[in-house]
């Protein structure tokens, strides 16, 4: 579960891809189901909100059809009546052909009862209705739709060719209007091996008044204490390999809950993969709250191995002296951990900066991004 923000209103997720693109096969092998043998529908969608349901539910029908898209427009007409209603976008000839129109949500039903009423004087073989998402409680027609996706309460929601004020036609999943909104501000600080993030977060936390959770000293404590989780997080990190999700996740969800008083968070070195990016989503939308931004120092590897060696020479650990080890941990890092750039930046969270430099120049960097978020 997430929250987004649209323009002065935020949502949280309430129906997941996955489950979206489960009651589209559903629905689309029901409708399969129900037509003759060797009969070609012509599937007609209702813009602009079914865009999407429509793309979708075409790809998994698994037969011939032809498919249109219309909206409704209205003029002057010549009657006493005045407005009169018109559809735009159908070109097919449809006389004698099964029409199914695909809609993505039916709430009042006004706006189907007056389509369905047009494509009744055009001489069709028989018309059905499709609606991925459907409100009983403020239907109010007898209209009978013959294939519904799923019931919804009458809540605001958007996505998946849903909007608000145009905004969120593009999102996945479907979210629900949220009265709470976030009151912390979370940081994912990101970079690969000895691009300076722990630095950099330790003078960050003082000027923004956040937690530092740092993965690395979690797991330090652990060691030092020779927990059980400990001895696992050390099996793993004295070969350069990334310690497990479920028990990263759960150090890092026990470290917030400790801090639930908090301004909010810089998390460091946390998320590592886009499964615990999504379980860090998951977790924070469940406080209603969610990850503002990842800031990025970007720096050439070539570099970085040079500093991860020099540091070696004091930090006491042993996968900072040895190249092998440090070769492991880039080509984790490159393999696993730089594809999160492609998950934050198609949330618009992304944010990269120059990682050389002083300490105070890039300190600066950061903070000029941290002002924003």
């Amino acid at each position: 579960m997430r929250i987004k923000k649209l323009h002065d209103l935020y949502f949280k997720q309430l129906i997941s891809q996955e489950e979206i693109a489960s009651i589209v096969k559903s629905l689309a092998i029901q409708v399969k189901k129900d037509l003759p043998e060797g009969e070609i529908p012509v599937f007609v969608g209702i813009l602009n909100g079914c865009f999407m349901f429509a793309a979708d539910f075409i790809r998994e029908f698994n037969g011939d059809c032809e498919i249109s898209f219309v909206k409704l427009a209205s003029y002057d007409g010549s009657s006493s009546t005045g407005d009169v209603k018109r559809l735009i976008g159908i070109n097919e000839d449809i006389a004698g052909r099964t029409v199914i129109i695909l809609e993505d949500i039916i709430d009042t039903g006004t706006t189907l009862q007056e389509i369905y009423e047009i494509f009744r004087t055009t001489n069709i073989k028989e018309l059905k209705i499709v609606s991925l998402f459907f409100k009983p409680d403020v239907y109010r027609k007898e209209l009978h739709i013959n294939y519904i996706g799923k019931n919804l309460d009458d809540k605001f929601i958007v996505g998946y060719g849903l909007d608000y004020n145009g905004l969120g036609r593009n999102l996945p999943a479907i979210y629900q209007l949220t009265t709470t909104q976030p009151k912390m501000k979370n940081i994912v600080l990101f970079g690969p091996p000895g691009a300076g993030k722990g630095t950099q977060a330790e003078l960050l936390k003082e000027r923004y008044q956040l937690v530092h959770i740092s993965t690395g000293d979690l797991f330090r404590y652990h060691k030092k204490n020779d927990t059980e989780l400990g001895k696992l997080a050390k099996k793993y990190s004295d070969e350069g390999i990334l310690v497990p999700d479920e028990v990263t996740i759960n150090m890092l969800k026990e470290e917030v809950d400790k801090n639930l008083d908090a301004n909010g968070f810089i998390f460091d070195g946390f998320p590592r993969t886009e499964s615990q990016a999504k379980a860090l989503d998951e977790f924070l939308a469940e406080k209603n709250e969610t990850i503002n931004g990842m800031v990025a120092l970007e720096v050439p590897e070539e570099l970085l191995k040079e500093r991860i060696l020099e540091r070696g020479k004091t930090s006491g650990r042993a996968d900072d002296t040895d190249e092998a080890k440090i070769n492991v941990r880039f080509n984790e890092y490159n393999t696993k951990t730089a594809i999160l750039k492609d998950y934050y930046e198609a949330q618009n969270k992304f944010y990269g900066v120059n990682g050389v430099g002083t300490i105070d120049e890039i300190t600066q960097r950061l903070s000029e991004v941290f002002d924003k978020l």
